[in-house]
Formats: structure tokens, C-alpha cells, sequence
């Protein structure tokens, strides 16, 4: 029985850590995690030959869809820890590819935004990323993606409530 007061199947039941019948094969969270990683180690190795990593191909990834971005934000999007994300950062404007300055309505805030050699990386790792992206999807069309983005949409929604609270619009 959920908190919701739902029965669960067996299927729900060998997802389920709390169950007798748990079975680490049948654990959402186990394949996200090798999926994860998996996807990580990919797009390292692909990244490397064009002198990125995967932080900085996360910040340019945002970056092309927020900009400016503060450090807060591209923290948050790319679920990585504030501090870290203030290193990454000043590497990436050491390295030329943003440009960093206290937002004008509020000088706590740093904005970051892309330069133009930030622009020509994010075409670099756009290719390669979209490399890693044919591959690993090939067989699904795009239904089959949306419905796993939602789902994954829905589940990362969860994982932000409280338990008891409601839930976020997806």
C-alpha cells in the first residue's frame, strides 16, 4: 500500500527497496544512474578531442537557451552544487567562453553569458552531443521520447516536493 493509498503490483513491488521482492534489475533509479553514467562516459570521451568536459558542455547547453544566466540559475539547471558551478565558471572565462558581471538590477548577482568563442564551442559540442544523442535513441521515434521525457519530467517533479506536499505542475 502507497501514501496514497494505492495496491501496487509485483512489478511496483521489485522496484521497490522497502520490498521483500526487490530486485535491483527492476529499479528505476538503478538504470537512470548506468544510463547516467553511462551517458557521461560518452560524452567525455567525446568531448576531450575538442578540449571540453562535461561541466562546461553543461554550461553551454544552458547558456544557449538562458542567456544571461546567473550562476544560481546554471547551478540549479545543471544540478550541480553552487560552489562547483562558481568554479566552473571562472575557468570558462579564463578559457574566453563566458563573460561574467554583476547583474544591473542587483549587483549580488553575477550574470554570465557566452562569447564568441563560447558560441563556436557550443557548435563543437552540439555535434558531438548529437552524436551521442542518434546513437542512444536510434531505435525510439518521437513519441516514444516525449513520453519518456514527461515521465522523467514527472519523476524529477516528485523528487523536489516534500513528502505529504503537493505536487508540482509537469
Amino acid at each position: 500500500m502507497s501514501l496514497q493509498g494505492k495496491t501496487h503490483d509485483d512489478s511496483w513491488r521489485r522496484a521497490d527497496p522497502t520490498e521483500p521482492a526487490f530486485r535491483l534489475d527492476n529499479s528505476p533509479f538503478y538504470w537512470l544512474t548506468r544510463i547516467s553514467g553511462r551517458y557521461i562516459m560518452e560524452m567525455s570521451e567525446r568531448l576531450r578531442p575538442i578540449g571540453m568536459d562535461v561541466p562546461r558542455w553543461r554550461v553551454l547547453m544552458i547558456l544557449a537557451e538562458h542567456e544571461p544566466a546567473s550562476i544560481s540559475t546554471l547551478s540549479d539547471e545543471a544540478v550541480i552544487n553552487l560552489s562547483t558551478m562558481t568554479k566552473i565558471v571562472q575557468r570558462m572565462a579564463v578559457d574566453s567562453l563566458v563573460d561574467t558581471s554583476p547583474r544591473q538590477t542587483d549587483a549580488r548577482v553575477t550574470e554570465v553569458r557566452l562569447t564568441d568563442s563560447g558560441r563556436t564551442a557550443l557548435s563543437d559540442v552540439r555535434a558531438s552531443a548529437g552524436q551521442v544523442f542518434r546513437h542512444a535513441f536510434d531505435t525510439l521515434d518521437g513519441e516514444a521520447i516525449n513520453e519518456l521525457v514527461k515521465t522523467l519530467r514527472q519523476i524529477f517533479s516528485a523528487l523536489l516536493q516534500e513528502p505529504g506536499r503537493g505536487k508540482l505542475p509537469v
